[in-house]
């Protein structure tokens, strides 16, 4: 395995699965990594680039055809605004395919090569304005310290002990569950993926405000230790380019219709995004763990599979559906995630998260019930 696997997936070493188990949890064992990966057929790792091409490609036409389509024949009108919804959310949602591909591009799933991952990856965050090294090293310790109150990277909740806990429940209190969750929702969806890259919004609380395009003062730069600080460097120079071709685009054609074409789809992204990643480590029976109880196979089993249906799980490449296995080695292509999936489901039944809620219903109750944690048996769980 290459350094840069490694780095991706710092969890592959078993010295998470050594970290005590508290009095509470001991009831409920925990297998080991290996034990679960054992149970994963073997063709279940193999990375075929014709595959994975083939899934790019389809996301790509998908994605850059509706756009040409739009270009062609909507004119940008207030009077067309409910076409250019409809295309926003067509578009958006196609294109979180070409997101989840170079997502996969990070992990390692979509060749065996890593420059080629690296430069389709590259390639294609850095079109949706996602600064491509940065984010792969946050990610990574995402999946190494899933659901680590602490350590943990993404959707991290605030404890009940803590004055930004506090708070955050009176304001809950002060609007009342439904305003707060309506907001809560509005926001997360609008500006909470930019806000992250940009401040670290909803990270562990451990590396204090980070920023992935500026790897130092005045953020933490914990974030991105030695080497890494380079490659937030390359990032940004992939997206600066983007963000000077969107200004070109801008001069030539108008504000407006950049803001058509590309605005609207690249927020309808984002907040699947949001949603995927919100929805996939939170729920009123999900706990989180300090230091004292996790261990990373304990945060691995934390993640929940969702119905999503046939028509998002073929866009976006089964992501939210089979994301318990992609939290056991993120190596596994999205092609071979439903056979690993179904393994790890029949092994480890008392263990496997699967919530059939219908997802809107899912995001309401956690919207207004998964706030704030507090210190339970199992470890930290949010209030009923």
């Amino acid at each position: 395995m290459s350094n840069n696997c490694d780095l991706l997936d710092p969890a592959s070493s078993e010295a998470g699965d050594s970290n005590p188990i508290s009095v509470a949890t001991a009831e409920k064992r925990y297998p080991t990594r290996s034990e679960v990966l054992a149970v994963i057929p073997d063709e279940c790792f193999e990375r075929s680039l014709i595959r994975s091409s083939f899934s790019l490609v389809l996301s790509l036409a998908m994605t850059i055809g509706s756009g040409v389509l739009a270009y062609a024949f909507l004119p940008v009108s207030w009077s067309w605004l409910p076409a250019w919804i409809a295309y926003a959310i067509a578009a958006g949602t196609a294109g979180t395919g070409c997101w989840v591909i170079a997502h996969e591009c990070g992990h390692r799933a979509f060749a065996k090569q890593n420059w080629l991952q690296d430069a389709i990856g590259y390639l294609l965050h850095s079109l949706l304005l996602v600064p491509y090294f940065s984010w792969q090293r946050s990610h990574a310790l995402h999946h190494a310290l899933t659901n680590h109150l602490d350590l943990g990277e993404t959707h991290v909740p605030l404890r009940d002990t803590t004055p930004g806990g506090q708070a955050w429940r009176r304001w809950q209190e002060t609007f009342g569950d439904e305003a707060f969750a309506v907001v809560v929702i509005g926001l997360r969806f609008l500006v909470g993926w930019p806000l992250y890259l940009l401040t670290g919004v909803t990270g562990g609380p451990a590396r204090g405000m980070t920023n992935h395009f500026w790897p130092g003062w005045p953020f933490s730069a914990a974030l991105f230790p030695g080497t890494w600080r380079r490659k937030v460097w390359l990032s940004d120079v992939g997206v600066v380019g983007m963000l000077c071709l969107l200004g070109w685009w801008t001069y030539s054609a108008g504000f407006a219709q950049v803001l058509a074409v590309y605005g609207g789809p690249y927020l309808v992204l984002n907040a699947w995004l949001v949603l995927y990643t919100w929805l996939q480590h939170t729920d009123v029976d999900v706990p989180h763990f300090d230091d004292e109880d996790w261990t990373w196979v304990k945060g691995a089993f934390m993640t929940v599979d969702r119905p999503y249906g046939g028509i998002l799980d073929f866009l976006h490449h089964h992501i939210g559906s089979t994301h318990v296995a992609h939290h056991m080695d993120a190596r596994i292509p999205h092609y071979h995630a439903v056979k690993a999936t179904r393994a790890i489901r029949e092994h480890f039944p008392d263990l496997y998260r699967h919530d059939p809620t219908p997802i809107p219903q899912a995001l309401w109750r956690i919207a207004t019930r998964c706030q704030v944690v507090s210190k339970t048996d199992e470890g930290w769980g949010f209030a009923e």
